[in-house]
């Protein structure tokens, strides 16, 4: 079987352009011990996001709660009865690491798949899931390596002048980003529960990274993960009316360890890699709650969404956690959200 599936969400300079979200083709057996396998090759959903997901009207779809990536992979399933396996290997494409890149003589960062391809080795997910005719639940891990950079560049006097030259590093960054998934149906009732311990996970729309933890002799830069605690929880019933509830929760948990300081604290900030860049590094934790009602037929859907997410920010301690001081203070967002949408 083969999946295309495409919207009008992408952007360019004319605002808004066809954008492919999946592009697969799937190869599946079967035989009469209970055994199933499948085979997929292609841009499909990311393991850590999954194809269930919570019932959010959002076009986010919980992120950053949930990850959130569309990616090319190659991924094998199997099920003997109830038990399963799940191995891929996944490439970059519209979901990219960000890290440092040099220009005008100095670093700062941006988003770049160059990361990912520098390390040569895909990043790797293996799972293990159980379901029943009431439970679906998984338990796998993520590991992403990267190559942030491949040149240290040095200003040396070169015939009385100054000019800069770029010296080979090796600089090779591995990290896991453990996770389990758990969901309960009965009838007209669901409820879905995802937590992980994300490490280095900008790559997944979520607000999260690196950081440089040391610099040595050679120019080589030494790296630790950014961790954060980040889980959900949604809860729906109904059919032809269904309500939902859904939670969010993300706290920034730092380094494990102390960051270099190459200086000044704004200088600091760019050696600090993670989605959005620097304007996150002072991010304590986050919270949401989303209440909604939706009205569903065969084809038409209408629903209606509060979201309610409050933002912790603070000063950045020296592992990038954020310290509880007077500091601290909390941001708040409201936003409603109406669907109405036709199937065919």
């Amino acid at each position: 079987s083969g999946k295309i599936e495409a919207d009008f969400g992408g952007f360019s300079t004319t605002n808004s352009v066809l954008r492919i979200r999946h592009a697969y083709f799937k190869l599946n057996w079967d035989n009469n011990q209970g055994l199933t396998q499948e085979l997929l090759a292609g841009q499909a959903w990311h393991p850590l996001s999954g194809d269930i997901m919570p019932e959010v009207l959002g076009m986010a779809a919980g992120a950053p709660f949930r990850t959130h990536s569309r990616t090319p992979q190659l991924r094998y399933t199997f099920y003997s009865g109830r038990l399963g396996f799940t191995a891929a290997a996944l490439y970059q494409l519209q979901y990219m690491y960000n890290g440092p890149s040099f220009s005008n003589g100095k670093w700062t960062s941006t988003n770049s798949t160059s990361f990912a391809n520098n390390a040569v080795v895909p990043e790797l997910f293996l799972g293990v899931q159980y379901k029943n005719d009431h439970i679906y639940t998984q338990l796998g891990s993520s590991c992403q390596t990267l190559r942030p950079r491949n040149f240290d560049y040095v200003t040396r006097p070169i015939d009385g002048g100054s000019h800069t030259i770029a010296r080979p590093v090796d600089e090779l960054f591995t990290t896991f980003t453990p996770t389990f998934y758990f969901q309960y149906t009965q009838n007209l009732f669901s409820a879905k529960f995802r937590t992980m311990l994300a490490k280095n996970t900008s790559h997944v729309n979520q607000i999260n990274g690196y950081g440089v933890t040391n610099v040595l002799d050679d120019g080589t830069w030494e790296y630790a993960p950014l961790k954060a605690s980040i889980s959900y929880l949604n809860f729906a019933y109904g059919k032809k009316f269904r309500a939902n509830l859904f939670f969010g929760y993300m706290k920034n948990l730092g380094a494990g360890q102390d960051l270099y300081n190459f200086g000044t604290e704004e200088v600091m900030k760019h050696y600090i890699y993670m989605k959005g860049g620097e304007n996150f590094t002072n991010l304590n934790s986050i919270f949401r709650i989303a209440p909604s009602i939706s009205y569903n037929l065969s084809h038409f859907n209408f629903g209606v969404e509060y979201e309610w997410t409050a933002c912790t920010y603070g000063d950045q301690a020296a592992n990038g956690s954020i310290l509880n001081n007077d500091n601290l203070h909390q941001v708040s967002n409201h936003r409603v959200c109406v669907l109405m949408k036709y199937n065919f």
